[in-house]
């Protein structure tokens, strides 16, 4: 009896072991793994690298770190406040605003505001799908692309000067992570227009319903701490149509999305949120 006591005690031990080794290791490799997501999620959007053993993600990976885009939204909003409050004293509104555009841009390396161009000049140009995607593919900005993409930045520079004071710190935070929320919205469900395959395609494949709750999660966060619950549900809700439209509209004129169209969205939202959240601050 007693070596049987002692036997079931043992292994009685060892599983305890067992227990106590699992419950120290999934703490450290939850954050690991969420670490690593939001890494990706922020060298895939910005110019600015924060790791060196995050990159070459796999398309599940990539397909992870889109929960994270309106966090990483956030931290670009946050910069934009902290410039914007930083140059407020020193220089007029209108300059102020031209260093905030320069500022996303630089931090972003332009990857959104190339793919708007990209997508005006397939749309404006090609007669059917397959045109207006080899036309995209082009490195080239056509005049027609080029002069979308500057009429969407004066559309925000008018935008960042005449955001009113009451509501001015909130909207320049909330919408870098707005339009990258819609990127995760819009992109859910659609389907890659490119046969052959891309970038874009290989991870939108994996893109599933947790990464979208995700990502909502996130923007909801954002939106309730800056515009209370109803501002928050009504922003959230007209962002939400707007991206849903583009997509498919973009599945009509291109038999899909791809990843110019997925930046194009971003820009889209951010600048009809800018613009609107104005006009009504200005109204009300």
């Amino acid at each position: 009896m007693k070596r049987a006591y002692r036997s079931g005690r043992g292994k009685g031990t060892e599983e305890g072991r067992d227990d106590s080794l699992t419950r120290y290791l999934v703490v450290p490799l939850s954050i690991y793994f969420m670490t690593r997501s939001f890494l990706i999620a922020w060298q895939f959007l910005t110019a600015v690298p924060l790791s060196r053993i995050h990159h070459d993600p796999s398309p599940a990976e990539l397909a992870d770190s889109m929960a994270w885009y309106p966090i990483v939204g956030a931290v670009l909003g946050g910069l934009l406040v902290v410039t914007d409050y930083a140059l407020a004293n020193w220089l007029p509104r209108e300059i102020v605003a031209v260093f905030l555009i320069i500022l996303l841009i630089a931090m972003t390396r332009g990857l959104h505001q190339d793919g708007l161009a990209d997508t005006i000049d397939g749309l404006a140009g090609g007669r059917n799908p397959a045109d207006r995607l080899a036309i995209m593919r082009d490195s080239r900005v056509g005049a027609i692309g080029a002069t979308g993409l500057f009429l969407s930045l004066i559309a925000r520079y008018a935008a960042f000067v005449s955001l009113p004071d009451a509501i001015r710190w909130q909207a320049l935070f909330s919408a870098p992570a707005l339009g990258r929320w819609a990127m995760v919205s819009g992109a859910y469900g659609a389907r890659y227009a490119r046969a052959e395959g891309g970038l874009a395609g290989s991870f939108l494949a994996h893109l599933s319903a947790k990464h979208v709750m995700g990502a909502t999660l996130a923007i909801c966060c954002v939106l309730v701490w800056m515009f209370g619950a109803l501002g928050a549900a009504a922003i959230l809700c007209a962002s939400f149509g707007v991206s849903r439209c583009l997509a498919s509209w973009f599945d009509r004129m291109l038999g899909g999305i791809t990843g110019d169209t997925i930046g194009a969205g971003n820009e889209v939202v951010e600048l009809l949120f800018l613009l609107l959240i104005t006009l009504s601050s200005r109204h009300s």
